[in-house]
């Protein structure tokens, strides 16, 4: 009773985790190459990079349970870089343990470094002179989000896999396993605008149909055969991101009226949603690239854009670029309208 109380509270990024290499979604190459290299007993240094949620830590932690089973606690140590990332670890916990050989098992231990590329350039340093010293007996997996911030003679003694983001189908395929134990009804429509507000991240996915389902008033009642109902508004209000409608709205004004509609009515949806202007830049491009628009209206608009969000990035005053939004927007329409006539 007590396990599943605790399966019952965990996120659903660790309830659903593979837990074996055939579970792993998307990254088919990758697992097949990993796979071969242990039937054969030579399985080299791993690095693993690319971005959030796309299986890194998933895959390695599913390879070390099927190669060690039961004695999995004894041969790995697991550490997180981004908290653990100073000389002190390198030199105490990950040395020692890379440095003792296991008396009644037989083969390598593993080491996981999770978050590498947080490490600082002196712990990455000590790291690379232990991975050689202690080869015969130990393996290290690093797990990073960028490999470019990682020492070039650290990355030179590993074995690359780059972990692309998820395509849609991987997506899809393990949120309907989800939506089926989790008794949960979406649409089509509901569905693929979570699968496309992922980005090819099955964690962020995850963790919005969780919120989505705690947002439902009957998200309580586990023992309830009725299905909790998800809908398209549901997902863009968890997300965080402006609804399509809201957009379009925001659009049509900026074409069809004067700019003191239209900047009264973007500031008035943003006031009343809770939505970022970086957000709403995102939705334009998106929109613009459904027009057919002349390369000089096309190229002017997306280089302005651009410089609007660089300069909120750097604090510059939303209302301003608010402002500045629509006149680009409004140029660009005159410039297409010129090149037409």
């Amino acid at each position: 009773m007590t396990t599943e109380r605790t399966a019952e509270n965990l996120p659903w990024v660790e309830k659903y985790r593979p837990s074996t290499l055939t579970q792993i979604q998307g990254q088919t190459s990758t697992v097949t190459t990993i796979r071969k290299f242990v039937h054969e007993g030579k399985l080299p240094h791993l690095l693993f990079y690319g971005p959030p949620g796309t299986g890194k830590t998933s895959t390695i932690l599913a390879l070390a349970h099927e190669i060690y089973g039961p004695n999995y606690k004894n041969m790995v140590l697991e550490l997180n870089a981004s908290d653990d990332r100073g000389i002190d670890v390198v030199r105490n916990q990950i040395k020692n343990f890379a440095s003792t050989q296991q008396i009644f098992a037989r083969g390598f231990k593993l080491i996981i470094l999770d978050e590498a590329d947080a490490m600082t350039n002196v712990a990455q340093n000590a790291l690379r002179r232990i991975i050689e010293k202690y080869t015969k007996n130990t393996r290290f997996c690093i797990l990073a989000n960028y490999a470019h911030k990682l020492n070039p003679a650290l990355l030179s003694r590993c074995t690359r896999f780059r972990f692309s983001p998820l395509e849609e189908s991987a997506i899809r395929a393990q949120l309907e396993k989800v939506i089926i134990k989790e008794h949960l009804s979406i649409n089509e429509e509901a569905m693929s605008s979570l699968i496309k507000l992922s980005g090819g991240d099955m964690r962020r996915g995850l963790n919005v149909l969780q919120a989505c389902k705690a947002a439902t008033s009957g998200s309580g009642s586990t023992d309830s055969m009725d299905p909790v109902e998800v809908s398209r508004d549901m997902v863009y209000e968890c997300i965080g991101a402006p609804h399509p409608a809201d957009i379009e709205t925001i659009f049509d004004s900026v074409l069809n009226d004067d700019w003191s509609t239209a900047i009264k009515t973007m500031m008035e949806i943003k006031r009343v949603k809770g939505l970022a202007l970086i957000d709403l830049l995102q939705g334009f491009v998106e929109i613009l690239g459904n027009y057919q628009l002349n390369s000089k209206a096309r190229i002017h608009v997306l280089k302005k854009l651009a410089e609007i969000e660089y300069a909120i990035s750097r604090g510059g005053n939303e209302k301003v670029q608010c402002s500045a939004t629509i006149g680009v927007m409004k140029e660009a329409m005159l410039i297409q309208a010129g090149a037409s006539q």
